[in-house]
């Protein structure tokens, strides 16, 4: 028992070099990731830091912080996350752009084989993924993109 009570005393008189090493992991990881998830961990780890300071055994800091983490996240992080990306550029690009484009079957478009003009003006090879055929000069719509092929389905105007 004299054992284990030296140990405990161990870990409650050092706990805020604990502290402060979670506080800087979780700062180079925030850096690494750039989520804001673990920036809220590095600020439960302060709450940690500052209730070992106060005095508090080390069952109720590690409980504090982890409440104080949690709450910086469901309450923090989602405001921080809307100011930091509401400059982004809404428009869709890339793959993303082409769902839902319309254009116009070159040649007859099955499961096998088939090719579009969009109305970018970019030609692609399409496919159905239903087995019902679409014939050259329909309309069509992009529904997915798979490698270089347009799945395409008909559309009827």
């Amino acid at each position: 028992m004299d054992t284990f009570a030296t140990f405990v005393q161990f870990i409650d008189q050092w706990a805020w070099i604990g502290w402060l090493v979670l506080i800087a992991a979780f700062l180079v990881i925030e850096m690494l990731t750039l989520d804001f998830t673990f920036l809220m961990l590095s600020f439960g780890s302060a709450i940690g830091l500052v209730t070992d300071l106060i005095g508090l055994p080390v069952w109720l800091q590690v409980i504090i912080a982890a409440a104080a983490a949690a709450i910086f996240i469901l309450f923090l992080r989602p405001p921080l996350l809307k100011r930091l990306r509401r400059g982004e550029d809404p428009t869709k690009s890339n793959v993303d752009a082409l769902i839902d484009l319309r254009g116009i079957a070159l040649h007859e478009i099955t499961q096998v084989s088939g090719q579009v003009k969009l109305s970018n003006g970019d030609t692609w090879t399409a496919r159905t993924p239903a087995g019902v055929p679409i014939p050259q000069g329909a309309t069509i719509a992009i529904t997915a993109v798979s490698g270089a092929t347009a799945i395409v389905r008909p559309v009827n105007d």
